[in-house]
């Protein structure tokens, strides 16, 4: 049975050398920095395809399988993991330092490949700005091409390890388990705690003006 995600992988890839997927990790949580990560498979044998038969969006996958996977990945692929800070986000808007994220991610494997004749294919619906190689978006490509999906885990398991880190340090706020994420139990932990250099303010500001609005009555 043929895998689709790497059939499609094929069609992106003809006339090019390599293919390179790329995905982030963080851009709707409230705290914590993005993560982004570029991957290239240059040879997948039957016996890889059958070990990373799981390989999906890392969000329809259990963190098991996303840390089982994580470590196959790395260890028969060209990639890089890179982060973007809270300032950057504060700075620049999600979208701006997620795209920036993933272009430094994708260069690095580019160096890495000493190759000139690359393709790079990005998740989401925007292309990477002031770049030099082809590259094309894919709207929901991590469900559809195995580079991407590859690079989504990647991406997911290294942003959840740093937030579960923090976790020790800031453990008011349940970043182990929400990963920054707004939950209703993470607003309240703000409410009591305040904020961290990790929160994100500017993700919180109709948070804030709900409860002055509420403070009203």
């Amino acid at each position: 049975m043929k895998n689709k995600l790497i059939e499609f992988d094929k069609k992106e890839k003809e006339n090019f050398s390599f293919l390179i997927g790329t995905d982030e990790a963080g851009r709707g949580p409230g705290a914590g920095g993005v993560y982004a990560a570029a991957v290239c498979f240059t040879d997948l044998n039957n016996e890889l395809i059958k070990e990373l038969s799981a390989v999906n969006d890392s969000k329809q996958l259990s963190e098991a399988t996303r840390e089982e996977l994580y470590e196959i990945i790395k260890q028969n692929c060209i990639y890089s993991v890179k982060f973007g800070t809270v300032e950057e986000i504060e700075k620049y808007n999600i979208l701006r330092t997620s795209l920036a994220t993933m272009k430094k991610a994708c260069e690095d494997v580019i160096l890495q490949l000493k190759n000139q004749n690359i393709k790079v294919i990005i998740d989401g619906n925007k292309l990477i700005p002031i770049f030099n190689y082809p590259q094309k978006f894919i709207i929901k490509g991590d469900a559809h091409s195995f580079s991407i999906a590859a690079a989504s885990i990647l991406a997911k398991v290294e942003r959840d390890r740093e937030m579960i880190q923090l976790a020790k340090d800031f453990p008011y706020y349940g970043w182990d388990k929400n990963k920054g994420y707004l939950t209703k139990e993470h607003l309240d932990a703000i409410d009591k705690y305040g904020l961290t250099k990790w929160h994100r303010k500017s993700f919180l500001q109709k948070h804030f003006e709900k409860c002055e609005q509420l403070s009203l009555f």
